[in-house]
């Protein structure tokens, strides 16, 4: 009994302890939820920002559905960046996020890797048989549902007439990032992809490019979280528009669509 206890009250503690932690992690700093395919280069980008101002930014990566949802139920996060406006457009709805600051940030391609840096190409509108190339591998992609680069994947697909065929041998992942490092480390032989997430691994090769009529824009939108008390939130997500971010941004294979009368 008396161990028992003893265990109950080391539970209730931590319990009690990660009650507070949002509380505390909100006053100790910013926190950036950010969609996965963005983890490279707003790594870099926090990164700047900490030799510019000497302060820190902290960004929890995941698929911008599971981000959202975090957000809905109280997560304690001051900025939110997506990689589909249906997410922004969810919390938008339910007025979690701050009035007017709302901004489409950058644009993006989606890409078909496979498995290392010599792989052929794949003429995907010239009806291609993916399926074929799969064999007894795998199509690896994010959540077709629910994470925009499954979404946009599943889209594409279908516009080309590939989806019936390739659906029994789809693999699917929590956020793109999953999916690279699976066609990355050899685990599966192709995958679906943004063009931003290929150039930031050497593990895999872009062997074609999804006709951007067959999905729906790319477009990474932007806003403070409505709840954010976070000194710096204005300052930083203002830097995200700035030359500097914006050098960053196309090194790295997206397109900013920040100063084009979106904000």
């Amino acid at each position: 009994m008396f161990s028992r206890s003893l265990v109950r009250m080391a539970a209730a503690l931590v319990l009690a302890w990660l009650l507070v932690l949002p509380a505390q992690a909100r006053a100790e700093g910013l926190l950036v939820f950010a969609a996965a395919s963005l983890k490279t280069v707003l790594d870099q980008i926090a990164e700047d920002w900490r030799a510019r101002t000497g302060k820190t930014v902290t960004i929890s990566y995941a698929g911008s559905s599971s981000l959202a949802r975090q957000i809905e139920q109280g997560a304690p996060a001051d900025i939110f960046i997506s990689a589909s406006v249906d997410w922004m457009d969810y919390l938008q709805s339910a007025e979690m996020i701050r009035t007017g600051s709302r901004r489409e940030l950058l644009g993006n391609r989606l890409v078909l890797i496979a498995h290392g840096r010599e792989a052929a190409d794949v003429d995907l509108e010239a009806g291609a048989d993916l399926a074929e190339l799969l064999g007894d591998g795998r199509l690896v992609m994010a959540l077709v549902d629910s994470v925009p680069a499954g979404v946009y994947g599943k889209q594409a697909l279908s516009s080309l007439g590939l989806w019936d065929r390739v659906v029994s041998k789809v693999a699917q992942t929590d956020n793109v990032r999953a999916a690279l490092a699976l066609v990355s480390s050899g685990e599966a032989p192709f995958g679906i992809v943004y063009a931003s997430d290929a150039m930031a691994d050497a593990g895999v090769s872009v062997v074609a490019g999804f006709p951007e009529g067959s999905h729906a824009p790319i477009i990474y939108p932007g806003a403070i979280v409505a709840t954010s008390v976070a000194p710096d939130a204005d300052n930083f997500f203002s830097y995200l528009s700035s030359p500097a971010a914006e050098e960053v941004f196309k090194a790295q294979g997206f397109t900013p669509l920040f100063g084009q009368g979106n904000g």
